[in-house]
């Protein structure tokens, strides 16, 4: 209580210029937190997720050392990723895909610690799976999944090769998104709101050789994963 009060008085005693640069960026602090909770909880409600996790929006640089931890069971959005989210599709993709890893610390036994511990093991699988995961998680609640493709295509660079990292190539994650909508929800697809989209458009432009991948195989009918670069 006292801690609230001297804020306040320091707050009060600024600059009446000051005060109102102050006040703005509050207004704005607290829009961009009630839409990251809206969004999210509108994610977890339409996915029938019975368990308990919080939406924070954070201004620090999450990698400044005294930037909040990020928990589990605490989603932590940085000033950092949301600017990648210009449409509500795009929002809804960071969540989900951040729903994705904190159920991780719910599943299995022992309040999720050996889930924890199969994803430590195997991480660029478990990436995978959580990307298509969060697709899952858009539709039901009614975002467009292409989002998730945007979203990742701007906020995420590519490496030079991933041999020896704990990620997948983004242009690997990507082709993979892009298989399973098409394959699980291509409605989104044959009715594409996303071809104006520069994301989009350059997504299409950089995963031509993928894409082709995965015509050959529908035109084989084949079962086998592909190897995508």
């Amino acid at each position: 209580m006292l801690k609230k009060i001297f804020i306040l008085l320091i707050i009060f005693s600024l600059p009446a210029s000051v005060y109102a640069v102050t006040e703005e960026h509050l207004a704005k602090e607290i829009t961009i937190q009630n839409q990251i909770s809206n969004i999210g909880m509108h994610l977890l409600n339409s996915n029938k997720i019975d368990k308990r996790i919080v939406f924070t929006y954070s201004k620090e640089d999450k990698s400044f050392k005294g930037a909040p931890e990020l928990t589990k069971r605490q989603i932590i959005v940085y000033d950092e990723d949301i600017k990648y989210a210009e449409y509500e599709d795009e929002a809804a993709a960071l969540l989900a895909r951040k729903i994705s890893d904190a159920l991780k610390s719910y599943d299995g036994a022992w309040g999720g610690t050996v889930s924890a511990a199969q994803v430590k093991m195997a991480p660029k699988k478990y990436e995978l799976v959580a990307d298509k995961r969060a697709v899952d998680f858009m539709v039901k609640a009614g975002y467009n999944p292409l989002g998730l493709i945007t979203f990742i295509n701007k906020s995420c660079p590519q490496k030079r090769f991933d041999r020896f990292s704990n990620h997948n190539l983004t242009s690997k994650r990507l082709a993979n998104i892009y298989e399973y909508i098409f394959t699980k929800y291509p409605y989104f697809l044959a009715n594409n709101t996303y071809l104006e989209n520069p994301a989009y458009q350059n997504f299409l432009l950089n995963s031509i050789e993928n894409r082709k991948l995965l015509e050959s195989k529908i035109r084989s009918r084949s079962v086998e994963k592909i190897n995508y670069e």
